[in-house]
Parts: C-alpha cells; sequence; structure tokens
C-alpha cells in the first residue's frame, strides 16, 4: 500500500537514495500519472517526481540532515575566517527570488563579514530592476540566483 503523498509533506526520492530532502510543493497529473513538484529544504534546488519514487522522511531524521548540514556550514565559516584575513572582498549585491533562501544567504553572509546586501526581488521582476539596483549599491560583485 502506497502512503499518501501531499503537498507540504517532507520527502525522499527512493531512486536517488534520499540524498536530497524536499518539501512537497504540489501534486500534478501528466498523462495519468501522479507527479509531485519539489523545493529542497537545505538545498536551493527545485525538482519533480513520480508519487511512487518517494518516501516520506520522518521529524526525527529531518532535524538529523539540518543538524549535519549546520555543523558543514559551521566547519566551512571557521575555515572561511581563517583564510578571509588574508583575502578582501567588494561589496556583493545579490538578488535571489526565493525569500527563504534570500534570508539563508544573508544570515550567511552576515555570520562571514562578507559585506553583502541581499534583496529577495521575484525572478520575473529582476530583470527590470538591477540596473536602478547597480546604481543605487554600486557593487563589486553581483549575484543573479536563480531556479
Amino acid at each position: 500500500m502506497m502512503s499518501q503523498i501531499k503537498k507540504g509533506d517532507i520527502v525522499g526520492r527512493k531512486s536517488y537514495g534520499k540524498d536530497i530532502i524536499f518539501v512537497v510543493n504540489s501534486i500534478i497529473n501528466i498523462q495519468k500519472k501522479k507527479i509531485a513538484i519539489l523545493k529542497g529544504l537545505i538545498e536551493r534546488i527545485e525538482a519533480d517526481s513520480e508519487i511512487e519514487d518517494l518516501e516520506l522522511i520522518d521529524k526525527i531524521e529531518v532535524r538529523k540532515k539540518i543538524k549535519i548540514e549546520e555543523q558543514k556550514i559551521e566547519a566551512r565559516l571557521e575555515t572561511n575566517k581563517r583564510t578571509r584575513a588574508k583575502i578582501t572582498t567588494g561589496k556583493i549585491l545579490h538578488l535571489d527570488g526565493d525569500k527563504k533562501y534570500s534570508e539563508k544567504s544573508y544570515r550567511y553572509y552576515k555570520k562571514t563579514g562578507i559585506n553583502a546586501i541581499v534583496k529577495n526581488i521575484p525572478e520575473y521582476r529582476q530583470p527590470k530592476i538591477v540596473y536602478q539596483l547597480l546604481k543605487i549599491y554600486d557593487p563589486d560583485i553581483l549575484v543573479i540566483t536563480r531556479t
């Protein structure tokens, strides 16, 4: 019996060894098959999968994977701190269409001491506003994150 996967569930793809944890964003029907549109819980990734390939991930496993990811980030931050004294970066302007990931990026920049301005701007508006933001902030580096 297949468990009922629904929007908002936290799942992994069996065919990929559940290497990435996803949230079910929506479920659509294509050629008599149910397809889940997935969004990464930790990684910034979107994917789709047949419902039959998905398996629910329990909350304990989710917390465990999030903790492991946070530890990896902390280790990178420590390495970054040691090498950062030797390297100077300019000002960064980062545009991201995903509110969750723009907030995550902002926290990462702040934690590393990198001079960054992060703007959450829907992707369809980015081309219309990027020139204006470049004039306002005059960054040395422009990062545009798209899905």
